[in-house]
């Protein structure tokens, strides 16, 4: 007997949310989100968290026209999961990367970055791009929104929606 499986992939136009289906258990025991619909209801570049594991989370941006100038003390990954998206990156002068160097999470650049260009990386669904600490990077967007995950560390520009974004019932 064959089962035919089909992939289906979401966008910010076309998604399902899905939900938990608890076999025997109470299903607040569980969290459940999607980040497609975040995005759908997320303002620009807004950093919604909406997966945690101690200081580590996920967060869901919107990718919709030119984003703010940030930079982190440690590496973060972007994953494209709607639209295509230039990521900008220049290499800061010691006098604008983080002086904390255990400070979690993005912050953002003070003014223009100053430092090396070290180019930009074009990503598209299902691309992922490194954004190395103490480089300064900016999301550029142009035509439909897109869907960027972010994997960090959470900091003061992460925004928790968690009664907004998971699943009540």
């Amino acid at each position: 007997m064959t089962v035919a499986y089909q992939t289906r992939f979401g966008s910010l136009k076309h998604y399902e949310k899905g939900h938990v289906e608890p076999i025997d258990d109470d299903v607040r025991h569980y969290a459940f989100s999607n980040c497609f619909e975040i995005a759908s209801i997320s303002r620009p570049y807004e950093k919604v968290v909406f997966g945690q594991n101690q200081i580590y989370v996920l967060e869901t941006l919107r990718a919709e026209g030119t984003s703010p100038w940030y930079t982190c003390a440690h590496d973060e990954f972007a994953l494209v999961m709607d639209g295509d998206v230039e990521v900008h990156l220049v290499q800061l002068d010691a006098s604008q990367t983080v002086a904390d160097k255990e400070k979690n999470g993005a912050v953002l650049v003070k003014g223009e970055p100053q430092g090396r260009k070290m180019g930009w990386m074009k990503l598209s669904r299902g691309h992922q791009g490194l954004l190395p600490k103490n480089t300064a990077y900016q999301f550029r967007s142009a035509g439909d929104p897109g869907v960027i995950v972010l994997q960090s560390c959470k900091g003061e520009l992460s925004v928790e929606k968690w009664t907004e974004i998971c699943q009540a019932h």
